[in-house]
């Protein structure tokens, strides 16, 4: 597997998108400061053990990257960005995937290190978002949302469960007290209008729009210095992010 540093000049196609192989997503890279994450595990995007270790794998190779700046997150399937686990997969396997280097269980260890990366992460919001994804999202710095095609959906207490660690912990920091608890226990869905204007999504995006206006932010976010970047999260994340303790 390539790794991250690699600059689109090293292969001889010039401008030409790099690209990986991966199983649950696809990996561009259109610039040495930029990348693209396109999620495609057909037929909603659920995440598996599969998709959680190669999500490890991508997220110790973006820490250690000195020439990227920004990741996008998006999705091939525009009715669903990323969902729970499918029936058909044993959570099992994916509690059984090794602890991180934050010391926790490999998908809140994913949440940290994303939230905490040196780079700037820009989840791209077309469709269902529901179960880990949202907690995905939630661990994404920037989220811009499809005015038209956006559902929000923490739903897990209708099965009779607690939402794991990106609602419980990451929502209330972003949206406040109140309204995360309306999220999380009326567990109903959010349109886009109400992701916005809840402060879930930082803004959205007419769909049409929403993949060039992406691009030109990436584009823009990956002229800037990247020590800069890592010094600006680390001083905005000294108040809102919780200890890693408080994913356990």
């Amino acid at each position: 597997m390539s790794t991250f540093n690699a600059h689109p000049s090293d292969n001889g196609r010039g401008s030409d998108a790099w690209s990986w192989s991966f199983t649950d997503f696809r990996l561009e890279r259109p610039s040495a400061a930029c990348c693209r994450v396109t999620f495609n595990r057909p037929p909603i995007n659920s995440v598996t053990a599969t998709t959680v270790a190669e999500l490890v794998e991508l997220v110790g190779l973006i820490e250690q990257d000195v020439d990227l700046n920004v990741v996008v997150f998006d999705s091939a399937n525009p009715d669903y960005y990323l969902s729970q686990d499918d029936t058909g997969h044993d959570p099992r396997q994916t509690a059984a995937l090794p602890r991180g280097p934050t010391g926790l269980h490999a998908w809140p260890d994913v949440l940290v290190r994303l939230a905490r990366a040196p780079v700037v992460s820009i989840a791209a919001i077309r469709g269902r978002v529901c179960g880990a994804g949202s907690e995905f999202v939630l661990a994404c710095d920037l989220r811009f949302a499809s005015r038209e095609n956006t559902r929000l959906d923490h739903g897990e207490i209708r099965a009779g469960d607690a939402p794991d660690e990106g609602g419980t912990f990451l929502l209330p920091r972003l949206i406040g007290r109140g309204r995360a608890l309306e999220v999380l226990l009326v567990a109903d869905h959010l349109d886009g209008a109400c992701a916005e204007r809840y402060g879930y999504v930082n803004r959205l995006i007419a769909d049409a729009q929403l993949d060039d206006e992406i691009d030109q932010i990436a584009a823009r976010l990956a002229r800037f210095d990247h020590a800069a970047i890592e010094r600006t999260k680390a001083y905005v994340d000294q108040m809102p992010l919780p200890a890693s303790k408080d994913f356990r």
